[in-house]
């Protein structure tokens, strides 16, 4: 469902008399016109770049942690190594949502395939969601019985581990985070560098105070920010999957400003929404003036809708209003 101002239309330069939007969506179209821009919403290859530099990274991290887990017996490395994993694979969906999203549209899919991006950010906020629970009730649970922490070896794991995602943040911050998609990698790895340096100031805490409680402190700390993080990437996608209008468009902007063109009587039937993460898209009726040329219009108003408003996905049925009232008197005397 569209962000849509369906029961109720925008006045123009002339008044249509007898007339309201149900009545009007119903008449035949002098003028429909479907209006493609430019591509948009496509993944760029130094998006994909990005993600794969950031992947190879965290990969090589993961291995490390293994290896010196296993050497040192040490369950918080190993389990580090695990969430590591987690974010590998957010990556590698980010990965296949882009390539799945860069298939031209045909058959079934008319706008293509580049909602799966959009999936693929929901799904890595549902991951921080739950690894954000999973956190809290860990550190709630070290709060209330802190266990031993050897803190020398993971002050220098978490530094090990902020530099590497340093690097591995600037390269994916390098890429498109208008994409969603791109956004829900980025927000994985901020928040793993986030937690590497709460877990280093941690250790030098316990390091010179002795106090254990310091490292829970900072999961929680690290899991309200992953919670954030998580609410910001379901409700961005959320939005998209509901039709909401694109964030910073205003429908009713949208509606005043093209009832104002020369020419326009009526704007109704106003629908604007996102296909994709940058891909908005439109539709309207509009009833021109009785003798105006409806094609000149509505490339005026496409011309306002690109300029005003970045919208260049549209479709527009247009109408002269004489044509319209005498379809209405010929409906009446049926």
């Amino acid at each position: 469902m569209s962000s849509s101002i369906a029961g109720s239309g925008y006045s123009g330069h002339r008044a249509l008399p007898h007339s309201d939007a149900s009545t009007a969506s119903n008449v035949r179209a002098v003028a429909h016109h479907h209006h493609h821009g430019p591509s948009r919403g496509a993944p760029r290859e130094g998006d994909r770049r990005g993600l794969v530099v950031a992947l190879v990274l965290l990969l090589g991290l993961m291995a490390g942690e293994l290896v010196v887990g296993v050497l040192a017996s040490s369950l918080a490395l190993l389990a580090d190594a695990a969430h590591l994993l987690t974010d590998a694979g957010a990556l590698v969906l980010s990965l296949g949502a882009m390539r799945l999203a860069a298939r031209p549209a045909r058959g079934a899919m008319t706008f293509g395939s580049g909602r799966v991006e959009i999936l693929s950010a929901q799904i890595n906020g549902a991951t921080l969601l739950a690894l954000g629970g999973v956190i809290v009730y860990e550190g709630i649970r070290r709060l209330i019985d802190p266990p031993a922490v050897d803190a020398l070896p993971v002050l220098l794991v978490a530094l090990v581990g902020a530099g590497v995602n340093v690097i591995a943040v600037r390269a994916v911050a390098g890429a498109g985070r208008e994409s969603l998609n791109v956004e829900g990698s980025y927000q994985h790895l901020i928040t793993d560098l986030y937690a590497f340096l709460a877990t280093a100031v941690a250790a030098v805490v316990i390091l010179l105070t002795g106090f254990t409680r310091a490292d829970a402190l900072a999961s929680l700390l690290v899991a309200a920010l992953m919670l954030h993080s998580a609410y910001g990437l379901l409700k961005a996608s959320g939005r998209i999957f509901l039709e909401a209008a694109p964030k910073g468009i205003d429908p009713d902007a949208i509606g005043r400003t093209l009832a104002a063109q020369p020419g326009v009587a009526e704007v109704h039937d106003l629908h604007v929404w996102e296909v994709t993460s940058g891909f908005p898209a439109f539709s309207a009726h509009v009833l021109v003036a009785a003798g105006d040329d409806c094609h000149g219009v509505r490339r005026s108003l496409e011309t306002v809708l690109r300029d005003s408003f970045g919208i260049t996905h549209t479709t527009m049925q247009v109408d002269h209003e004489q044509e319209l009232l005498r379809v209405e008197v010929r409906e009446r005397h049926l």
